[in-house]
């Protein structure tokens, strides 16, 4: 039986992924969404970009969990490919949707225009979340927007600027890397180096950033087909 657990991206929590949990345990798995520390019903702890893997291997032992599909999206496609190298034969996959890949020794924000990002954390600690209108484009609804917004918390930013640390090549690591077009035609920055290894697939979702929320029944479809990959 497989066991997904998924991460979502900067402030947000577990609740992120309510509709494609319910999709995929439709479907005969188990899934265990994750709220890394700090964020949602954790705010107040504190975090750096370690705590955050720790958050997920913990998770992944305290369950005892095996066949593990590790999902990270966004932002936490950094914590969750640190985490994914440190379960050994617990994991199944990594799919990384429409995520940033950690490079050893470089931060989440290294490679993208993030000033003003590092400004706002250096003045107050945290990533502030999006205001409405930046979702625009991205395939939402009103509704669903307002929901986002109004379920996030700002970001702990420490988790954004401390650097990654990997000690064996992702590119050796079954992973399913899923492009969502609205939001760039092409994966950028290491994610597209990797995808030249063949235990690397690509895969492409026609929405916005947020598919949990835009298109969170065709997202659990191409999460149950990654688990069935070779």
């Amino acid at each position: 039986m497989t066991n997904f657990v998924l991460v979502a991206g900067a402030w947000l929590g577990a609740w992120a992924w309510d509709e494609v949990a319910a999709e995929l345990r439709a479907a005969g798995h188990d899934v265990h969404p994750l709220t890394l520390s700090g964020l949602a019903e954790k705010q107040g702890m504190a975090a750096g970009q370690q705590t955050h893997v720790q958050d997920i291997v913990d998770e992944v032992e305290r369950l005892d969990l095996r066949e593990v599909v590790l999902v990270g999206h966004s932002y936490a496609g950094v914590p969750v490919g640190q985490a994914a190298e440190r379960m050994g034969d617990r994991l199944t996959r990594m799919v990384f949707v429409d995520a940033m890949v950690p490079v050893d020794g470089e931060s989440s924000l290294s490679g993208w225009p993030s000033e003003e990002v590092r400004d706002a954390i250096a003045a107050t600690g945290f990533w502030p979340p999006l205001a409405a209108e930046d979702f625009a484009g991205q395939g939402l609804t009103d509704e669903q927007i307002a929901r986002i917004v109004t379920g996030a918390t700002p970001h702990p930013g420490a988790t954004t600027t401390d650097p990654a640390v990997l000690s064996g090549d992702l590119g050796e690591l079954p992973t399913t890397y899923v492009k969502c077009l609205l939001d760039g035609a092409e994966p950028w920055g290491a994610a597209a180096e990797l995808l030249k290894s063949d235990h690397w697939d690509l895969v492409t979702m026609d929405t916005g950033h947020w598919p949990m929320f835009s298109q969170p029944r065709e997202l659990a479809r191409l999460l149950h087909e990654s688990a069935t990959r070779p």
